[in-house]
Parts: C-alpha cells; structure tokens; sequence
C-alpha cells in the first residue's frame, strides 16, 4: 500500500502521542514506586506512631543540616514554644506561629511591642503563652545581636559541633539522650547572651532538629545519609 503524505504524517504524529504516553506511564509508575517505597519504610518509633505531619516533618526535615538564618529562627522559636508541650500540637500551628510571627523573619520580630504581644495573646493559632511570646521577641533582638557578632548565627550554632553533625548510632529511642555536655554549653551560652527557653534539653531538641545531631535510630531509612527526602534505605 502506498502511503500519502498525509497518512505518513499522521502516522508519524499517533507515534509521538503513543511515546509521550508510555515516558509518562513510566515517569508515573516509578514516581509511585518511590512513593510506596517510602510509605512502607522503616521509620523511627516516634514518627512511625504519629500522624501525618509528623511523618512528613520525620521523612522532609527532621536532622537535615540547615545553615539558613530565618530557617534557624524559626526552629529556635518553635523548639522555645513546644517546652512543656507535644512537638505535635506545634506543627499544627507551624503556619499560624508563621503569620504571626513575621515569616520568622528576625529583624521584623525584635521590633515587636507590647501592643503587638497583647495580639498575640489573642491569637489562636498559636500558643497563647505570654513568656514564650515575649521569649520570641527577645530572642530576636539576640539572635540579631549574635548575627552582628560572628556574620551569621549559622557560623555561630554550628561552632558547637565543630561544623559537621555528629553522627550518632542509637538502636533503641530509649538510648536517646535529652541532653548532652554540647547541649549544656550552648545552652550556657546563649543564656549568657540573652535568649531565654534555651535549657539545655530545649538546646538538644533544637540540635536535632537543625542536624547539628544526627538522631535517627539505626535501621531507620532516614539515618544515613540524611539528606532531602531520599527513597534508598540505610
């Protein structure tokens, strides 16, 4: 059979449709092989046993070093709120302490005033606390303090532990410690500068949580590397 200009053409675009749809059957079939890949990973107890966003927080954020000053705020902010309460109930209200608080933007927080704090008591998505709220007020106006002293408050935190995570090897939650000899010197320290929600189990939380410790249980898929969300076991 002789094939016409046109009926080549056709053919030729019914073959394109055909290939773009099988690259993307195959781009979605293995982004849903890495997605169950995930899901059914081995995670560590508490993640495991919590609800979503603390999955997510687990699998997205949890130990991942961070060396961005607002990121490292806010961190330290969320850390001061949650003493005395779940870390649950405070990434429920991780986009409520977000708008009020200025996108964790410092500079904008250390110039809040006691107008701006009594808001604040009124505000829902947040814990109404009204030491921890004057605590994110004043450890803005340190933070900014400590920025000025040694360029950033990354080359500052990250002195503690020499630069690099220190990578840990617990086989039981129960190995975790609350606190450390590192977490009690940097809790002395930024005592010493001003901050205050910074005892040292505070200080421990907030290492984890920021990478400066690498605390994920062994056989937890997150453990080694820790890095952005991966799909490859420990």
């Amino acid at each position: 059979m002789v094939l016409t200009a046109d009926r080549v053409g056709k053919r030729r675009h019914l073959s394109a449709i055909t290939g773009q749809m099988q690259v993307k059957n195959e781009s979605s079939s293995s982004s849903e092989r890495k997605h169950n890949v995930v899901r059914a990973a081995v995670r560590c107890a508490w993640a495991a046993a919590s609800g979503t966003l603390d999955t997510a927080y687990h699998d997205e954020e949890w130990g991942v070093p961070q060396h961005d000053d607002p990121r490292l705020f806010e961190f330290l902010i969320l850390e001061g709120a949650q003493a005395g309460l779940s870390w649950s109930l405070i990434l429920k209200r991780r986009d409520g302490y977000r708008r009020a608080f200025a996108q964790f933007d410092p500079l904008r927080v250390a110039r809040f005033d006691a107008g701006r704090v009594a808001k604040l008591m009124e505000n829902g998505d947040i814990v109404r606390n009204r030491l921890k709220i004057e605590s994110a007020v004043r450890n803005a106006r340190a933070f900014l303090q400590v920025q000025e002293m040694f360029g950033s408050f990354d080359a500052y935190v990250w002195r503690f532990v020499d630069g690099k995570p220190v990578q840990n090897a617990w086989r039981s939650p129960k190995q975790v410690p609350a606190r450390t000899a590192t977490s009690d010197a940097l809790s002395k320290d930024l005592q010493q500068r001003g901050f205050n929600f910074v005892g040292s189990t505070i200080c421990y939380a907030y290492m984890q949580a920021i990478g400066m410790v690498n605390d994920h249980i062994v056989g937890c898929f997150r453990r080694l590397p820790v890095q952005r969300l991966s799909t490859r076991k420990a």
